[in-house]
C-alpha cells in the first residue's frame, strides 16, 4: 500500500510542467494580471504574473500539461481592454513548486 501511494505521488509530481511566457502589447494598466490570475485559479495553475519594466507582462505557469497549455492559449485573449501583440513561451526546468498564483 505504501509503495502504491508513493508511485501515485511520484507520477503526479512528474506530470507537472512549468512554462514562462512574455506577453507584449497593451497589457499593463488594463487588469491583464488580475484576469490572468482569475483564469489560472480556474484552471488550477500555480505561478505568477508580473509587470516588466519594458511594458510587457511575464507569466510563470506551473501545473498539469493540459491546464498550463490552456492558460498559455488564453493569454492571447487577455483582459477585455488588453491588446496582445505577442506571447513568447519557453519551458522551464525547476525544482521549485508554487503553491498559489500571485500577481506582483
Amino acid at each position: 500500500m505504501v509503495i502504491s501511494l508513493q508511485l501515485i505521488l511520484l507520477e503526479s509530481v512528474m506530470a507537472i510542467v512549468t512554462f514562462k511566457a512574455k506577453i507584449t502589447g497593451k497589457v499593463q494598466g488594463v487588469f491583464f494580471r488580475a484576469y490572468t490570475k482569475e483564469q489560472a485559479v480556474l484552471l488550477g495553475v500555480k505561478g505568477y504574473a508580473n509587470n516588466l519594466a519594458d511594458g510587457s507582462v511575464e507569466v510563470l505557469a506551473q501545473g498539469s500539461a493540459e491546464s498550463v497549455a490552456s492558460l498559455l492559449e488564453w493569454l492571447w485573449t487577455g483582459s477585455p481592454h488588453s491588446q496582445v501583440h505577442s506571447v513568447t513561451t519557453s519551458d522551464i526546468a525547476t525544482d521549485e513548486f508554487y503553491r498559489h498564483f500571485t500577481t506582483g
